[in-house]
């Protein structure tokens, strides 16, 4: 794997900084990689944009800022509006099926994953998992991160008391990945 520049975007309040955290913990302390995350809040404590960039490698990282993601993660329209123009035709779109709509954006349809996040954290018991159900769906479709690492590096981030939820958020995001590799005739080498 080289280096894969990923932005991950939405609402503050949608746990997108957490997801970063979680992807950039899964690589660098369980997964043998590096990583580094910068991260980027409105004026607002929540409802305003914000974001992580998050950048994996294998090796160290000399420049941390990312120009043009490989993989835009986005939780919300406007994140989505305001940052998908910055995608290569070679990138990734990870996004939220039920809140955006991915148009104008120059990407075949095999580069762009939708999953149900907000629903599937809803069925888990409480919305504020989406984030969680995100990064699991991330692991499944791009293959950056092993299952077992992710799952590591949440448990090691969330609130105690909270683990069976969040794992079985995580559980059902990259249940859902694989599902729609399967669905698609897609395998995940194809896409990293």
């Amino acid at each position: 794997m080289s280096r894969i520049d990923i932005k991950i975007t939405g609402f503050g309040g949608q746990g997108v900084i957490m997801a970063g955290m979680i992807i950039g913990k899964a690589a660098s302390i369980y997964d043998e990689q590096f990583a580094t995350m910068i991260q980027s809040f409105g004026p607002e404590a929540r409802g305003s944009a914000c974001s992580a960039q998050v950048i994996l490698d294998r090796e160290p990282i000399a420049y941390p800022y990312v120009k043009a993601p490989k993989i835009l993660v986005t939780m919300n329209q406007d994140a989505f509006k305001l940052f998908a123009a910055h995608l290569p035709e070679d990138g990734i779109l990870i996004y939220e099926e039920d809140i955006v709509e991915p148009k104008g954006v120059s990407l075949p349809p095999e580069r762009m994953f939708g999953v149900p996040a907000t629903r599937i954290a809803e069925e888990v018991g409480r919305t504020i998992v989406l984030n969680v159900v995100m990064v699991g769906f991330f692991a499944a479709v791009t293959g950056a991160l092993t299952l077992e690492s992710v799952e590591k590096a949440v448990r090691a981030s969330i609130p105690a008391g909270t683990e069976a939820m969040n794992l079985d958020a995580l559980s059902r995001g990259y249940e859902y990945g694989q599902k729609v590799l399967a669905e698609r005739g897609q395998a995940v080498e194809s896409i990293s």
